[in-house]
């Protein structure tokens, strides 16, 4: 198999329009979940990671376009603009894939604008177009919160396949009052940041972000990560609740790490989903535990951003690289004491450390999990 490399990220969310903002938050502990009241979104007093009001007309001033873009699609350009701004490697129309992750595009029109409109493959062909890079038909995944882990290792596959030589998959999804509520039918909104994997947990907080990652199989220029597999798998057990066992994620564990070559001693990092939800963060610590790899060292980035739905796996794959190129682990924010039945090793502080290779896992409704693992370019 063809081996696929990144070689250019962007990360857009509350702590910043660029990727180095995002590590910046990560060394100065800083997070983006903040308290809000906004009777547009919430009845209710809510914590969550929304991009404010100046970053927002930077965002508008930067994707001004002939087309009307909606502001899911303009996140979504922005950050895959900035993307292809850093990029060292001029990639030709013909020889790239665009590849969108989204759980809810455009669902702030749902009562203003047809059917067409609010399609997630109309986002993804606009927003190719403006990006230049429509010679073939741009691909959506969204499969709940792994569609952005999917989305990466979807595009993987294809540069395998020798079809394409770039890919540039970009995750987005924007904060509204449709998911809040959604959620907040759950009862699973926390009453403060969320922790994930601690004793005192309460629930998620939600995020908004635009995240962008350029693959490819032309090693020409910089190389800032590799990517080696990637699985999936499905619990089977309920619509919104993850298994109670752990066995199906860490199936899909085994079989990336198989299909890159290497074992379960030989993990560096989780970057685990992390929701901070009772039963999402006790199923992930057995699956680790089913696996070997509850002495690794693990951090959920959801405390910093809180959870991006589409956007999250390719936000925090985007970290996962810098965490490769600088040696570094990330903290995971929030974390006080364990709060899960098995043996798991948070991590609290960004600490120097050899890192080789990072697992990343996620999980979503209707017990979908994907996993990934990078590794050093």
């Amino acid at each position: 198999m063809l081996p696929v490399y990144a070689i250019a990220t962007n990360a857009t969310s509350s702590l910043g329009l660029d990727t180095e903002a995002h590590w910046h938050a990560v060394l100065q502990a800083k997070t983006g979940i903040q308290h809000h009241e906004d009777d547009a979104l919430s009845n209710i007093p809510f914590w969550a990671a929304k991009l404010n009001a100046s970053q927002w007309q930077y965002i508008h001033t930067h994707t001004k376009t002939s087309v009307a873009l909606s502001p899911f699609e303009q996140l979504a350009l922005f950050s895959a603009k900035q993307a292809l701004a850093s990029c060292e490697q001029e990639l030709r129309a013909e020889d790239t894939l665009v590849v969108l992750s989204t759980t809810k595009g455009n669902i702030e029109w749902l009562e203003t604008h047809d059917d067409d409109r609010l399609a997630l493959h109309t986002s993804a062909q606009l927003i190719a177009e403006q990006l230049g890079l429509s010679h073939h038909k741009p691909i959506v995944i969204s499969h709940a919160c792994v569609s952005g882990v999917l989305a990466l290792v979807y595009a993987m596959r294809r540069l395998q396949q020798g079809t394409h030589k770039h890919a540039i998959v970009i995750g987005c999804d924007r904060f509204t009052r449709f998911v809040l509520n959604g959620f907040q039918s759950f009862q699973a909104i926390a009453d403060e940041p969320c922790r994930p994997f601690d004793a005192d947990r309460k629930g998620i907080n939600l995020g908004e972000c635009g995240a962008a990652i350029i693959l490819t199989t032309q090693p020409e220029v910089n190389l800032f990560a590799r990517l080696y597999a990637g699985a999936s798998s499905n619990d089977a057990n309920h619509i919104s609740g993850p298994s109670r066992t752990g066995e199906e994620l860490a199936l899909a564990i085994n079989t990336a790490l198989q299909q890159a070559g290497i074992t379960s001693t030989q993990i560096d990092m989780i970057s685990a989903h992390g929701t901070a939800t009772l039963y999402n963060d006790e199923m992930e610590a057995k699956a680790f535990d089913l696996c070997g790899l509850s002495q690794k060292a693990v951090h959920s980035f959801k405390g910093y951003t809180g959870h991006t739905l589409g956007a999250a796996g390719v936000l925090e794959s985007a970290m996962i690289i810098e965490s490769l190129q600088r040696q570094m682990l990330i903290p995971s924010l929030g974390f006080q004491s364990l709060g899960v039945p098995v043996p798991l090793q948070v991590t609290t502080d960004a600490a120097q450390h050899t890192i080789n290779y990072v697992l990343k896992t996620a999980s979503g409704f209707g017990g979908c999990n994907a996993t990934a693992v990078w590794g050093r370019a």
